[in-house]
């Protein structure tokens, strides 16, 4: 029996529920805060949840399902490197990004470095957000078009509007509620998916006994030797990995995630929940990519894509979960876009209306709206709108160019632009005695570096003119290289400081007072609404729980591998939303949104 229809139907339903929640939640905004970042009313699961699925995109399921189909363990060394990522960030970070009392990442840029290098961040962080949030929506696209057979240009577009509406419909609330429910379907779905390849593959012991059977016990070994690979895998890329995600996770242009918590100690709290579930992800998701190697080899590498390893994660779902599951799954791949394109949008809007609109009225000699204007409302829901329409205009320019080398160009840029950005913007929370303009001569340092990396190996007669660069730079060697250099050249800025002005002293003096002054909720924000929010998440939840549950009345076995395991999913989802439910309480801080 072709059960397309009823996956089709899972998928659309998925799709119709992202909708239903921005108009549920767009009752919560009423002004700029509410927009970008919840009126700072957010509680710690739900900022925490929608922190988690932030940081990644449908590449933890099929390029990091590459790694593991090839390498095995080795791809836990990505996730758990964001765990410590996010240990670190609970640990003082987060609540100092939260006491930061900002609504944009630019807003904090000025206040520490000057409203120069605000301008020049503003900008930056909205061009090169707009393409990586592209290239996940394409990504996801030719992966769905390969393994599933969906058109490539309906996907970028279905999914980019849908996207685009509830963004821009429901703000940071509707963003941040999506995510969590997408995560409470995500997680019982990779875990049901993670236990079934156990069974399928008789347990730990029989996981082992197959790895060596089939001769990949020196593939499969956590830390390789340079010789394999192409050097990755390796203790030294490992050290990379660690170094890289550890500020990209920390720096002040990914601090927003946390402007929307309630106080410091609920931001601790959020960031101790992403380390919770990225150490659960981390355990489970390159269970299925090693079972595909080891079970289902030839129907991965049937699949006509650039690297077949990438399909690994759908094709062990594909054979494994019940009917009616495929579609989650799919749901599931399309949650990790759909989550970290929205924060893109929210962020972008963020930006421009901040930081660029305000700029561009002073410029033009037009009055500015006030903080709490509707008009600044207007303008965010605008420009989230734009936004998503000139990403959707990126992808469909990539789906139609008959060659992949512009998606890998552009993979290249940003992998060449992200550690010069983000460095400085980590060491400017940590050194306080450097000059104003300290960021920007290392971000341009590490930029001179970036591309030397990137135009290694050349055959031009000058790249082959300069002794260490007639060679391509292995990726780790870049980054390595990138940061020494960016790191290097922020710290030399400090023979500068006796320089500085006194107005700039006292600026940054301020700034990290403030940073790492407490938030006082009542007095700087009012009365909370946590009851309306867990009830809201609550029901959202306990009816998706019922509607998947609803899915045991297929044909499928009383197993795990058919009904129970639609149970779990089901009952999974709905006891997070009884469990919001029951515990929500009545209080007065229902009374402050109407």
């Amino acid at each position: 029996m072709d059960n397309t229809w009823l996956e089709y139907s899972v998928i659309a339903g998925y799709l119709l529920l992202l909708i239903a929640v921005s108009f549920v939640f767009k009752r919560l905004s009423t002004n700029k805060s509410d927009y970008f970042r919840s009126g700072c009313r957010g509680k710690w699961w739900l900022v925490g949840a929608s922190c988690f699925m932030s940081c990644f995109s449908a590449w933890t399921f099929t390029g990091a399902a590459g790694v593991a189909f090839e390498a095995g363990w080795s791809a836990m060394i990505i996730f758990l490197a964001n765990v410590v990522a996010f240990l670190v960030n609970a640990a003082f970070l987060a609540p100092w990004f939260r006491q930061l009392r900002v609504i944009s990442p630019p807003e904090v840029i000025r206040n520490r470095f000057g409203e120069k290098t605000r301008q020049f961040y503003a900008w930056i962080t909205v061009l090169t957000q707009m393409c990586f949030s592209a290239l996940h929506l394409y990504g996801l696209a030719i992966f769905s078009s390969a393994v599933f057979g969906y058109d490539v240009q309906v996907i970028i577009f279905v999914i980019g509007f849908v996207v685009l509406f509830y963004s821009m419909l429901g703000g940071s609330w509707g963003i941040m509620a999506s995510d969590f429910i997408q995560s409470s379907i995500l997680m019982p779905m990779t875990i049901l998916l993670a236990v079934l390849c156990m069974i399928k593959l008789g347990g730990i012991d029989g996981l082992f006994s197959k790895i060596k059977e089939a001769g990949l016990s020196a593939d499969y070994k956590m830390f390789n030797e340079p010789q394999r690979f192409n050097s990755n895998y390796t203790y030294f890329w490992a050290f990379i990995i660690l170094v890289k995600n550890v500020t990209a996770f920390n720096s002040l242009t990914n601090a927003q995630r946390f402007f929307s918590v309630k106080t410091g100690n609920e931001a601790r709290k959020a960031a101790l929940l992403t380390a919770v579930l990225m150490f659960i992800g981390s355990l489970i998701w390159f269970i299925p990519p090693m079972t595909a190697r080891l079970m289902f080899p030839e129907a991965v590498n049937s699949i006509a894509i650039a690297k077949p390893a990438e399909a690994s994660y759908a094709i062990a779902g594909m054979n494994l979960l019940p009917v009616g599951l495929t579609g989650l799954m799919v749901v599931a791949m399309f949650a990790a876009t759909t989550s970290s394109m929205d924060s893109g949008l929210n962020r972008n809007s963020a930006v421009i209306t901040n930081d660029i609109f305000p700029a561009v009225c002073r410029a033009l000699r037009i009055k500015e709206p006030d903080e709490d204007s509707r008009v600044l409302l207007l303008v965010g829901r605008i420009t989230t709108g734009l936004m998503g329409l000139m990403v959707m205009s990126i992808a469909y320019y990539f789906s139609i160019k008959d060659s992949k080398g512009i998606f890998q160009y552009m993979l290249d840029i940003s992998a060449m632009l992200m550690v010069p950005l983000l460095t400085p913007m980590l060491l400017g929370l940590l050194v306080q005695r450097v000059p104003h303009w300290s960021c920007i001569f290392s971000v341009i340092v590490g930029f001179i570096v970036s591309a030397m990396g990137f135009f290694s190996g050349s055959e031009s007669s000058l790249i082959q003119s300069v002794p260490f660069l007639k060679e391509p730079w292995l990726w780790q060697t870049k980054t390595a290289a990138n940061f020494a250099a960016s790191i290097s050249a922020f710290y030399f800025t400090k023979l500068f400081w006796k320089s500085a002005g006194q107005a700039y002293r006292e600026q940054v003096k301020e700034f990290f007072v403030r940073m790492k002054t407490p938030i006082d909720f009542a007095r700087e924000v009012g009365v909370g609404n946590d009851s309306r929010q867990s009830r809201m998440v609550g029901r959202i939840c306990l009816v998706i729980g019922a509607a998947v549950c609803f899915l045991m009345l297929l044909p499928n076995p009383w197993s795990f591998f058919g009904r129970f395991g639609i149970l779990f999913v089901g009952g999974f989802v709905a006891a997070i939303g009884l469990l919001l439910i029951s515990t929500s309480g009545e209080s007065a801080d229902d009374s402050v949104v109407k």
